[in-house]
C-alpha cells in the first residue's frame, strides 16, 4: 500500500468542500479522477517520473470507492484523516450528537492491538 498516496487523497479531499461532496456522491468516480489527474500534480511529479507509487492498488481503490474506513485502517491509512473526512461527509446523516463518531468507532471496535502501522 502506498499509505502516503491514500493519506494524501483523504487529506486533499477533506480540505475542499466541493471535492468532499463529489466524493460523497460519486466515490468511485472521484477516486478514479483523483488518481489519474491529481496524484502526480499534487505530489509535484512530472509525467516522466510516473511510477507505481502514484497509483492506488486494487484494494486501496476498492476501499476508497466503498467508503470503507475499516479496510483503510487495516491497510495503514491514518484514522484521523478518515475520521475528519467521514465527519464532513456523513455526520449529517445521523440524528443524535456524536452518533456518526460512535458508529465510526463501533465499526473499528473488533480490532485489537497491535494496530496497523499508520506511519508514512
Amino acid at each position: 500500500m502506498s499509505k502516503y498516496l491514500v493519506n494524501k487523497f483523504l487529506y486533499t479531499v477533506d480540505r475542499d468542500h466541493e471535492l468532499t461532496e463529489r466524493y460523497r456522491e460519486d466515490p468511485a468516480g472521484t477516486v478514479a479522477w483523483w488518481e489519474a489527474e491529481e496524484a502526480g500534480r499534487i505530489l509535484n511529479c512530472v509525467a516522466a517520473e510516473k511510477t507505481t507509487w502514484l497509483a492506488f492498488t486494487d484494494d486501496e481503490r476498492q476501499a476508497l470507492s466503498a467508503h470503507d474506513h475499516v479496510a483503510l485502517f487495516r491497510m495503514g491509512a491514518h484514522p484521523f484523516l478518515t475520521l475528519t473526512l467521514w465527519i464532513a461527509m456523513f455526520e449529517r446523516d445521523f440524528d443524535e450528537p456524536l452518533a456518526m463518531q460512535r458508529d465510526y468507532a463501533a465499526r473499528l471496535a473488533h480490532l485489537e492491538p497491535p494496530y496497523p502501522d499508520i506511519g508514512t
